[in-house]
């Protein structure tokens, strides 16, 4: 399944360093398909694995269910049926998901695909699906950071510092606010943020004794020489003063001195705060987008749909798929 992906890289033009969708190693692939290996195919050839799918889901703050499917397969195999094969697999799949989880009002079919994945791009259009939104990767060498100023004009009362244990709340309390009103956001839960909490390059600004944003950057497990922005969010009333140039400089500085040399985020290209700009003007540039495409569940098919797929039992391994 790792060599379907690396196979797929020229014709897709993958970015391999990409934080969004770059390219997995086996044992991430494999961690997945343990954690729910019924909602995971292969599809072989001769014997050989030539593409595979999988489904996930999660509720976004709205109350939308999104049921995410992504299919890969490789070049040669594609044109022949099989890409639809797997499409109708996952819808099939989701269906019988949605009606065990009793989500049918508010679900939805989901699937990403970059600016290059052409072939999926065009699988999806087909098949009904319609773009929603998307995310713009970007890329900062942070060599260039020598030529910023510090970052630090601040109105006054506010100061930036770590991220301390004590503070987790407050940080993960801030990051969800600035996300009241966006649409297509996922419930963020503090279990959620405390599962991969790692502080180090963490960055607060506080007005008082009120904090007024945070710069939640850390270092790729992969790779530490490649930084990530996971988050950068500022509270409605301290935008546009300063704060968030001023965390995210600092958090910046702090993965250079921790050992990246380049730093990655991404964001919505309808972003109503205008961040863009601002990553621009510290620096960074754009490598890719990733679009998210969606499609209605109607409630006849729901009814009516009766698959071989979806009444197959579980089993400790991924289902199999022999077209081809």
């Amino acid at each position: 399944m790792a060599a379907v992906r690396l196979g797929c890289a020229e014709r897709d033009r993958v970015d391999t360093r990409s934080v969004l969708e770059g390219i997995p190693t086996s044992a991430e692939i494999g961690q997945s398909l343990h954690d729910s290996p019924e909602n995971q195919i292969v599809v072989e050839r001769d014997g050989g694995v030539v593409g595979y799918a999988t489904i996930r889901w999660w509720e976004e703050r709205d109350g939308t269910w999104l049921y995410l499917h992504r299919g890969y397969l490789l070049p040669d195999h594609r044109g022949r049926g099989v890409g639809s094969a797997m499409l109708a697999w996952a819808e099939d799949r989701i269906r019988h998901l949605v009606r065990q989880h009793g989500t049918s009002r508010t679900a939805v079919f989901g699937a990403n695909a970059t600016d290059g994945e052409r072939d999926a791009t065009a699988l999806l259009v087909g098949a009904g699906y319609r773009r929603v939104f998307s995310l713009v990767e970007l890329e900062l060498e942070l060599a260039d950071l020598s030529r910023l100023p510090d970052g630090r004009r601040l109105p006054p009362g506010v100061r930036i510092g770590a991220v301390e244990t004590a503070d987790y709340r407050d940080a993960w309390k801030t990051v969800v606010d600035s996300y009241a009103n966006a649409a297509y956001t996922e419930k963020w839960t503090f279990e959620s943020f405390l599962a991969t909490a790692d502080p180090t390059c963490w960055r607060a600004a506080w007005d008082g004794d009120r904090m007024a944003g945070v710069a939640l950057c850390s270092l790729r497990r992969e790779d530490r020489t490649l930084g990530e922005v996971e988050e950068l969010s500022v509270r409605a009333e301290s935008r546009r003063s300063g704060v968030g140039r001023a965390l995210l400089v600092d958090g910046l500085r702090c993965l250079r001195e921790n050992g990246a040399a380049a730093a990655r985020l991404y964001t919505g290209t309808a972003n109503p705060h205008r961040s863009y700009d601002l990553y621009e003007s510290v620096g960074f540039r754009r490598r890719g987008e990733y679009v998210r495409y969606r499609k209605p569940i109607g409630v006849q098919e729901l009814s009516s749909s009766s698959s071989a797929w979806c009444s197959a039992p579980a089993s400790s391994s991924a289902s199999r798929s022999t077209a081809g």
